[in-house]
């Protein structure tokens, strides 16, 4: 659509924002509320399909995005409102200003810093969290660096969702808001199969972990059919930055597991993992290396003895 276009008699589109093969996303105004940005989500119909589905497509879609507008969280835009014009259905959103993690990565030229991520993983959590406690959980299925933005007041936000889907209660079935399959590089493999493969929350903490990879390291993760060809194809994050630590590293590896039964089963036990205020279960907290502690002995030995004596001097000069 043009610049200019009002759509509903209330919002002009000012410019294109983003654009994939489901639709596109507009910067807009809202005409209602002066002053008020908002961006728009145009979801492009299927036209291999016939008029009986393409009508069923559309009340799911008004359908299950009223129930996105009901989500309320910090890091996630609020779903203002949605409609359908022209054939065409919308999903109307804040419209969030600042960088996304793509363009601050590009922009470092090199990793971010361990505690930078760490800042923002709370908050990036916290709103995975939120959106798969829902009943029935929503799941995004677009998590990575570009969908994630860090607002002009050191707000994470959680953007486009224009690939949520919405697990039926009564089954294991999924059921999409919005066609599409996601990032490749951080997408899990089960997600290839399109609405037919089973995803579930384990998918989104792949697509979390792959996201952390990539700005841990500075290195795209390779995509999971690549993985299931080659599984060396992905080096420990430590070894592409040895500044990482080891539990950082190990929970992006876990949740990068290549079955869903072998990830974290929460975005919570994830968490525990990545603060390091546990260890990955099956695997035990470090513990010092005797030879390690030997040789750091031998290597401080007089200072050690200096303590020592100063420690005798002090207890003699006491009993005295």
């Amino acid at each position: 659509l043009e610049s200019g276009v009002i759509l509903r008699e209330r919002y002009k589109l000012t410019n294109i924002v983003g654009q994939g093969g489901m639709g596109s996303v507009y910067r807009a105004e809202d005409l209602r509320l002066p002053g008020r940005l908002c961006a728009i989500k145009e979801v492009q119909p299927d036209l291999n399909i016939n008029e009986a589905y393409r009508q069923q497509a559309q009340s799911q879609f008004l359908q299950e995005a009223s129930i996105l507008a009901q989500l309320d969280h910090p890091s996630l835009p609020k779903v203002s409102d949605f409609f359908t014009e022209n054939g065409r259905d919308y999903l109307v959103m804040d419209f969030v200003t600042g960088k996304d993690l793509r363009q601050l990565l590009h922009e470092n030229q090199g990793p971010l810093a361990e505690e930078d991520i760490l800042a923002w993983a709370g908050q990036i959590i916290d709103g995975l969290a939120y959106l798969h406690r829902q009943d029935p959980p929503v799941l995004h299925r677009d998590i990575k660096p570009a969908n994630i933005k860090l607002t002009l007041d050191n707000r994470i936000k959680l953007v486009d969702f224009g690939l949520v889907k919405l697990m039926a209660s009564d089954d294991e079935r999924t059921i999409t808001v919005v066609q599409g399959r996601g990032t490749a590089r951080y997408t899990p493999l089960e997600q290839y199969g399109g609405d037919g493969g089973h995803t579930d929350i384990r998918s989104d903490i792949y697509a979390l972990g792959a996201t952390f990879y990539h700005l841990l390291t500075d290195f795209p993760p390779p995509d999971a059919k690549a993985r299931f060809l080659n599984p060396a194809n992905l080096p420990m994050p430590r070894r592409l930055n040895p500044e990482i630590s080891p539990h950082v590293s190990d929970a992006v590896q876990w949740a990068m597991e290549m079955h869903p039964d072998e990830r974290p089963s929460t975005v919570d036990a994830f968490r525990q993992v990545f603060f390091g205020l546990q260890p990955r279960p099956g695997t035990n907290w470090p513990v010092p290396n005797p030879a390690g502690l030997g040789a750091a002995l031998r290597d401080n030995w007089v200072g050690l003895l200096a303590a020592l004596l100063l420690f005798l001097i002090a207890v003699i000069l006491t009993i005295i």
